[in-house]
């Protein structure tokens, strides 16, 4: 579980290919808040939750399977890139963001990003199958930066990123164009889901047919 508030920007410093997936090794440049990072600790990179296998001074490793691949960005990692770092949330911490699982739903497209004065509004397209998981003030995960939804289009939506998000995470590498990874509210889905349930076993059970309004008289 994380929140969202990004700890640390590391930057890969080596992509190992490994039958179908990839081993990432990743530097990390804060090294107050990886103290005692050991191996088996989860981490999010970019919002996707790896699982540490290696580590060593100032780095650590993760094994990247396809099925993340095929779902994320992290197969378009490259030697050098920089990434977001968040450790695992402790029981005790405060929660500056929302709920994170590191379970990225899908990749998504940069459409613009705006300055506004001192922020910026990024712009973001996503896939219409999630439409039902987002919502306008809403908390959304963009690789792995907890964020809030400030406008809401079809198949579209931003959100206003304040200074001392952009100076500290990725986002300022970001342009037109650019992929990266969503998660969308978890609270969102699960409501989502449960509704779909109801109306679908709402109809499934629905004894008010012809025959039975015939037998009431209608």
């Amino acid at each position: 579980m994380f929140t969202g508030i990004i700890k640390d920007v590391g930057r890969i410093a080596g992509v190992i290919r490994r039958q179908g997936g990839l081993r990432l090794r990743v530097q990390f440049g804060n090294a107050a808040e990886f103290t005692n990072l050991s191996i088996d600790e989860s981490v999010s990179i970019n919002g996707v939750c790896q699982t540490v296998v290696a580590l060593g001074d100032g780095w650590f490793e993760v094994d990247t399977v396809e099925e993340t691949l095929s779902k994320t960005t992290l197969g378009s990692l490259q030697q050098g890139t920089l990434v977001n770092l968040e450790r695992a949330v402790r029981p005790l911490d405060r929660l500056g963001g929302h709920f994170v699982l590191g379970h990225v739903d899908c990749a998504a497209v940069v459409q613009a990003v705006r300055e506004l004065g001192a922020s910026r509004e990024l712009w973001i397209a996503f896939p219409d199958a999630f439409s039902p998981f987002i919502v306008s003030a809403g908390s959304i995960t963009i690789d792995g930066i907890s964020l809030t939804v400030a406008k809401l289009e079809a198949k579209l939506f931003a959100v206003a990123v304040i200074p001392f998000t952009f100076a500290h995470t990725t986002i300022n590498e970001l342009k037109a164009g650019s992929r990266v990874n969503l998660e969308f509210d978890i609270l969102g889905k699960y409501v989502a889901r449960q509704l779909g349930r109801t109306v679908s076993s709402a109809t499934a059970d629905s004894k008010i047919d012809e025959a039975w309004l015939r037998e009431q008289g209608f």
